[in-house]
């Protein structure tokens, strides 16, 4: 607070007791103001820790009753517990972990993922955040992502037999089954590629096709008029005989026929 500075009007004597006695009474006033102003600054500092103090104290409370309510398989109430919690506590990472765990027994999966990420935003060297949200991205079906997640955890807990047996070996067997589902539809793919083509649908009462039928009609109406039969003899001779449809000579009794 600025000093008040005294001045003299002209022709005005003022002794020099006088003046000295103003100004130790001025100096007075201002030190009095300072210890004023400090002492309003250290109460507004107090009353916002009590305050602080207080928020904590509460969301604690409610994150005890949601954690007692998410035992007892009521998740929806658990979860508005939380919510008020956050709104007391925001940077709370355990609320966010716990309401991620819940959402996904409700299989809200990408709640449940959301809420691990503020998780792990929160708190990073929070192995359960990191655990969760690997557990929320199976869920969805993001294995790459899973297994980063995992590995996070296992640096930052690394003799944690949970995550080992658990959590990693899961997600690299799910990663296993999913190569072999993408080789297995790619060959398929490629089988499907080289499938015979459908014989097309011709026109059958064309006038080329009905063409074509009638000269292969009348070829084989000239072909059957003439039989050709081969006749061989007992004696190895060979003959020819042709036999048309009105009647053919029979021949020789003393002819001997094989089969040819």
């Amino acid at each position: 607070m600025a000093s008040f500075g005294w001045k003299r009007k002209i022709g005005e004597k003022v002794s020099k007791v006088t003046s000295q006695q103003f100004e130790a009474e001025a100096a007075d006033e201002k030190d009095a103001v300072e210890n004023d102003e400090g002492n309003w600054l250290n109460a507004i500092k107090r009353r916002k820790e009590i305050l602080l103090e207080g928020c904590t104290e509460k969301s604690k409370q409610l994150k005890d009753e949601g954690a007692n309510l998410a035992e007892n398989k009521r998740y929806r109430e658990a979860i508005q517990k939380w919510d008020e919690a956050l709104q007391l506590t925001p940077n709370d990472a355990t609320l966010y972990e716990m309401k991620s765990q819940v959402l996904m027994s409700l299989h809200e999966m990408f709640p449940a993922v959301h809420a691990a990420e503020m998780a792990v935003q929160r708190n990073p060297h929070s192995w359960e955040s990191w655990q969760t949200l690997g557990r929320a991205q199976l869920g969805l079906g993001e294995i790459v992502l899973a297994i980063r997640s995992f590995q996070v955890a296992l640096h930052i807990y690394p003799m944690n037999p949970e995550l080992w047996k658990e959590d990693l070996s899961w997600a690299r067997t799910l990663q296993e089954q999913q190569k072999v589902a993408q080789q297995i539809k790619k060959s398929e793919a490629s089988a499907e590629d080289y499938s015979p083509k459908s014989i097309p649908d011709y026109d059958f009462e064309s006038d080329e096709i009905v063409a074509v039928c009638a000269a292969i009609a009348e070829k084989q109406k000239t072909a059957s008029a003439n039989k050709t039969m081969v006749i061989v003899s007992a004696s190895g001779t060979i003959e020819t005989v042709t036999e048309k449809e009105d009647g053919a000579t029979t021949p020789d009794g003393s002819v001997f026929i094989k089969a040819r």
